[in-house]
């Protein structure tokens, strides 16, 4: 192993250093002004990633990880939480100063706790001959760790999860023909199960008290993804429903729903406050969460998931009272019609960001208004490059959705120049 010393942290969470022979390597478990030395899992023609398997100079913000396998979900538990907020606040003034992307001053806002706030957790299986236990992946390795659940889980998470892990372990199941479950907890501790087997036949399993519904796919083995490729059985109801700013939304264990509900309404309620207009679309919407929560006459909502875009309608049916709502069922560079000059866009695309026809379409025609909320600042910061040349940032946010990690989200409300 090889010491180095750690500059800063970069955006995606590691530290960043350099080796004796001059190549820079990206360190996981590593704060800036420390000495480590490090392990490398991977190496690339100009840089290498590595693992601090020890720690010879500490840095004043490193405190103890709560879990054992922390690194496979939430590797920023080595700080303090303060220290995690003031870093993602940088990181995030970085990635836009690089861009030359003028954004005005801003903070970041967080959760008071920053755990068992996730709503939702995709586990692994690991067999063994005391049977089938729960497992979360190693990283830097290929191989898998035992585990009751994890320290971000809203706790009904955990027990449904186990409890349908018990359930297998009655019918003699084996690690081997599973990939994964992905568990989905509303505010109220209601718990709905999605477990994914590479077999075309699956014993049916009994609904245990925790779980409220439950679907069982093959996916297959081909792929390493845990993906539906046929529903083999449903018992119980998987549908969950929480509440944003007071209206309600249904959303099931396949469809998009934010993570943790408390920051996001908080988000929610500065998109509201920027919005004038009694109409607006809703980009990348999957169950129609953001448009549904801030338009007052009529929605666009594009979404193009089916399972997600049907959620959507259903919750259009139950929020809209007297709003119009369209749901169209496409991808948003699909629907380029529907960015029109006479009313505000949101966006809140997955993480690669917009794809170039979308940002052309909102030069070309206009819009007063553009609200973009980002997973990926990376993206954000590029479109936003293209986007200034027409527009001004007159308002920016951003958010610890997911504390623990380094996953930044950030609020740009764009205004016509």
């Amino acid at each position: 192993m090889e010491e180095v010393v750690i500059e800063k942290l970069v955006f995606g969470g590691q530290g960043l250093g350099t080796l004796a022979d001059g190549r820079r390597v990206f360190v996981w478990n590593a704060l800036p002004g420390e000495t480590v030395k490090v392990e490398i899992i991977k190496k690339k023609k100009s840089y290498v990633e590595a693992i601090a398997r020890e720690v010879v100079q500490p840095s004043k913000e490193r405190i103890e990880a709560e879990e054992e396998n922390y690194l496979a979900t939430s590797p920023w538990q080595i700080m303090t939480y303060a220290a995690e907020n003031e870093y993602k606040k940088s990181i995030t003034e970085e990635l836009f100063a690089r861009e030359k992307v003028t954004i005005p001053d801003f903070g970041i806002k967080y959760p008071k706790d920053e755990w068992h706030y996730r709503n939702k957790m995709e586990y692994s299986f690991w067999g063994d001959d005391d049977g089938l236990h729960l497992a979360l992946h190693m990283r830097g390795s290929h191989g898998k760790q035992i585990v009751q659940g994890s320290k971000l889980a809203l706790p009904a998470i955990d027990k449904a999860a186990n409890a349908i892990c018990t359930q297998l372990n009655m019918l003699s199941g084996r690690a081997g023909d599973l990939k994964t479950i992905i568990v989905r907890a509303n505010q109220k501790g209601e718990a709905v199960a999605a477990l994914f087997t590479k077999l075309e036949k699956f014993k049916e399993l009994d609904l245990p008290a925790e779980v409220k519904g439950l679907r069982v796919y093959y996916s297959n083995p081909k792929s390493p993804a845990s993906v539906p490729t046929k529903l083999l059985y449903e018992v119980g109801d998987p549908l969950l429903q929480d509440e944003l700013l007071g209206t309600p939304f249904v959303y099931d264990v396949d469809s998009f729903f934010q993570v943790n509900i408390p920051i996001f309404e908080q988000a929610l309620t500065s998109i509201k406050e920027h919005i004038d207009e009694p109409e607006v679309t809703d980009m990348y919407a999957g169950v129609g969460s953001i448009g549904l929560s801030v338009a007052t006459d009529r929605v666009d909502l594009v979404e193009l998931d089916p399972a997600t875009a049907h959620m959507a309608s259903h919750n259009a049916s139950v929020a809209s009272n007297q709003m119009v709502v369209n749901v169209i069922e496409t991808s948003t560079e699909k629907a380029l019609g529907y960015i029109t000059r006479d009313k505000p866009v949101i966006f809140d695309p997955p993480r690669a960001g917009l794809h170039q026809k979308v940002v052309e379409r909102v030069l070309e025609v206009l819009p007063e208004k553009v609200i973009y909320l980002s997973c990926n600042p990376s993206t954000q910061a590029r479109d936003l490059a293209m986007l200034q040349e027409k527009y001004i940032v007159e308002y920016f946010e951003a958010y610890n959705f997911f504390p623990r990690t380094p996953h930044i989200e950030t609020l740009a409300v764009l205004k016509r120049k």
